[in-house]
């Protein structure tokens, strides 16, 4: 009998498929011995490992050389490090003259190695180090018989169940395998969301015990429009889901062909339609001929999943590339916001009782300056590519932004002195996220150049809910008639004063909310490359008397159901 459960859609879509469970492999490994005699025997075992983990490298390699070969050289490298010679004789030795037991020898000698290259001057190398811990866990979990489980190698289209996601697993998934993603943690504002709908894969997060709720293996629906997960459905259930799936991808298909539209309404009002980028690459960057620039680049993405800092020059790179693809057009950079739930390898954070009102983003880049500082000069140093405009997170008071203009004085006068050209005419503003700043947003319009609503945190402050627990889920209220009031006053303090006011949280890119935003002043967009087809179609059936109309509704409802309800049966005409 088939058994259904409630969840949070987060990214709209149907999936039917097998289930598998993924718990990302970390070693544990202790320091130990072995006997004298059991000296050959010890070396056999890391040798088997080894020979495994080339197996599976050389497997892996083969499978994505025929659709990424320059991802598969990744691969290539880590079979030199497994094979190399200084780092194989090493790991003998300890085994050999200390008696050590394969998995300490091994962990042992990475870690020395990974030590060495992490100091190197060179950056490419100095990026080997992530690497390096790639191949240690392999070699580990190979030398305990494991088989790997990952999501970039899945050898086939499943339905992943996990407790969690980071940011940095989903962001390397291998999407054509993914059909559907469902979790016990998370919400519509986690970065595994945002992550999936740019991806456009269903899911579903926030299901308490999904992982001892859902079987390994078994086959499930993910209905991620209504929010439903079906366990061990009927022939009559997937029929009827299979028919809802193909409707869904029917309508989605023809919306897509609004992304080479013109974003402007059918009364021939241009609203500004950008893009909120975390990388570099191919795939984020392919947006760019879509879009009127980037509204926010998600400078953390950089830092993540690696054991060292990026430096300065990687970053001037990396933002270097982004600007010459986007040319005159404003690419908005915000610095590091990490904290909350995001984390570093290469740093390592406080364990505060309330991450999100603790030490994070701004604050932690004052806490950390020669962090704060690199980033600065780097991105004075890339403005001279393009048209850059930078932001700063987490901002609360007017004095975190006289702090925040003073490092950047700072930096700019180190580069002065050094005769480093930078553009002297780079945009400077802040996010708008705490609700004492929306308050004081007439006063923030005279000492910044622009402001961007993030509306994640904004209802996460305002409503006073923890955005990752599923557990007050329903007080997290995005329509919260008070989040639209505070936007509305932000976005008139700004229109008055001249000065460019965006959204680029999730409801920049919201089919509902969008059209409230237009009608309450706002010119500017931002959101996932998923998304921008589904506006740009909206605006096309959309007047800017219908917004205003909308937005006056709005802020005079009770409640979010209210305007939720209401917004669905006015604007359904136009999806």
């Amino acid at each position: 009998m088939a058994l259904e459960f409630l969840a949070n859609p987060v990214s709209e879509g149907i999936a039917i498929g097998e289930a598998f469970h993924y718990i990302p492999y970390t070693p544990v490994v202790e320091e130990g011995t072995v006997c004298e005699t059991l000296v050959e025997q010890t070396i056999l075992e890391y040798v088997h490992a080894r020979d495994a983990a080339k197996k599976e490298l050389d497997q892996i390699f083969t499978k994505i050389s025929e659709s990424d070969p320059d991802k598969a050289k990744i691969f290539t490298a880590h079979i030199d490090i497994l094979f190399d010679a200084a780092m194989d004789e090493d790991i003998r030795d300890e085994i050999t003259y200390d008696f050590f037991t394969p998995a300490w020898a091994i962990s042992k000698v990475f870690d020395k190695y990974t030590k060495i290259i992490g100091k190197s001057k060179d950056p490419l190398i100095r990026e080997r180090t992530a690497d390096m811990q790639d191949v240690k866990f392999r070699l580990l979990r190979c030398l305990e018989g494991l088989e790997e489980k990952n999501l970039e190698t899945l050898d086939k289209p499943v339905i992943v169940i996990a407790g969690d996601l980071l940011p940095s697993d989903t962001a390397t998934l291998d999407r054509t395998k993914v059909l559907a993603i469902v979790t016990e943690v998370g919400g519509a504002t986690s970065h595994s969301a945002i992550i999936a709908r740019s991806y456009e894969i269903p899911a579903l997060l926030g299901l308490k015990d999904a992982m001892s709720i859902i079987p390994q293996q078994g086959t499930i629906i993910v209905d991620a429009v209504n929010g439903r997960l079906i366990v061990d459905p009927t022939a009559n259930d997937i029929l009827r889901y299979k028919d809802l799936a193909e409707s869904f991808e029917q309508k989605r298909i023809q919306t897509k062909q609004f992304i080479g539209a013109e974003p402007i309404t059918s009364d021939g009002v241009h609203i500004e339609v950008e893009l909120n980028i975390g990388s570099a690459d191919v795939v984020e960057l392919a947006g760019s001929k879509y879009t009127d620039g980037v509204g926010l680049f998600r400078t953390e993405f950089i830092y993540m999943g690696k054991p060292q800092l990026p430096t300065e020059e990687e970053q001037l790179a990396i933002y270097k590339k982004v600007l010459l693809e986007y040319g005159d057009r404003p690419v908005t950079i915000r610095t590091l916001d990490i904290g909350g739930d995001k984390k570093l390898d290469c740093m390592e954070l406080p364990v505060e009782d309330n991450p999100f009102l603790g030490n994070r983003a701004l604050r932690l880049c004052f806490d950390k300056p020669e962090v704060f500082r690199t980033q600065l000069r780097a991105c004075l140093r890339a403005s001279v590519f393009g048209n850059l405009w930078l932001m700063f997170p987490m901002v609360a008071s007017m004095d975190d932004i006289y702090k925040a203009k003073a490092a950047l004085d700072s930096a700019r006068a180190e580069l002065d002195a050094e005769e480093i050209p930078y553009s002297h005419t780079m945009k400077v503003g802040v996010m708008i996220e705490i609700p004492a700043i929306a308050v004081i947003a007439d006063m923030v319009a005279n000492e910044v150049d622009f402001v961007s609503i993030g509306t994640n945190d904004l209802t996460q402050y305002t409503t006073a809910v923890d955005r990752m627990n599923p557990a007050v889920a329903q007080y997290y209220q995005s329509f919260h008639p008070a989040i639209f009031r505070l936007m509305g006053y932000v976005i008139t303090a700004f229109n008055d004063a001249g000065k460019s006011v965006c959204v680029c949280g999730e409801l920049g890119g919201d089919k509902l909310a969008a059209p409230v935003l237009i009608g309450l002043g706002m010119r500017k967009l931002s959101m996932g490359i998923a998304s921008v087809p589904q506006i740009k179609k909206i605006l096309s059936g959309l007047t800017i008397p219908k917004a205003e109309e909308l937005a006056r509704t709005v802020v005079k409802m009770k409640t979010a159901k209210e305007i939720e309800a209401y917004l669905k049966e006015e604007l359904e005409p136009l999806f």
